[in-house]
């Protein structure tokens, strides 16, 4: 039922997430445990339907045996130039590649919309299932990133866009 709300949390090494997801696809990824979901969605069921299927997805892509995300997003509520934009980035930027805020405005037919595109960013529902973390300043700066830059920074290391420092060598591990 498309209705039906669960919840689901993946242990990271960005953190605690947790997945919220209605019967038609996951609809947030919040960096946290459930608390602020279940504030917002208090009837939700944890670890049923596509909040565990995408929960299970997040666990491979962080123990790098997976590259692609196959669960279904929930878009109810985003319209307009900031649902084009999201949905732009999730079929166009794969695994491993990095786009800027002026790119990825140009690949949304909005080439004027780069400032936009930061913030739509920054309002991104389901990070992770769609990749905001692969969306770089143009100068070549990382840009901004919800969670902080140390994690924008991993996600980005994991994914091999980015050189690991020895400090993430070490948190990595073999």
């Amino acid at each position: 039922m498309a209705d039906e709300l669960s919840w689901s949390t993946v242990a990271s090494p960005v953190g605690e997430l947790t997945v919220l997801a209605t019967g038609t696809g996951v609809r947030r990824v919040v960096f946290g445990g459930p608390r602020a979901v279940l504030d917002e969605f208090p009837g939700a069921r944890p670890e049923t339907g596509p909040a565990a299927e995408a929960a299970r997805q997040l666990r491979e892509y962080f123990a790098q045996r997976r590259r692609e995300f196959d669960v279904p997003v929930d878009w109810t509520g985003l319209e307009g130039l900031r649902l084009h934009v999201l949905r732009t980035l999730r079929e166009l930027v794969p695994f491993g590649e990095t786009v800027s805020y002026r790119r990825l405005a140009e690949l949304s037919g909005r080439p004027e919309a780069a400032r936009a595109v930061g913030a739509i960013m920054g309002g991104n529902p389901v990070p992770l299932l769609v990749p905001c973390h692969r969306v770089l300043a143009s100068g070549g700066g990382l840009g901004g990133f919800g969670p902080g830059l140390a994690a924008k920074r991993r996600l980005l290391v994991l994914e091999g866009s980015l050189e690991p420092t020895l400090l993430e060598l070490d948190l990595l591990g073999p």
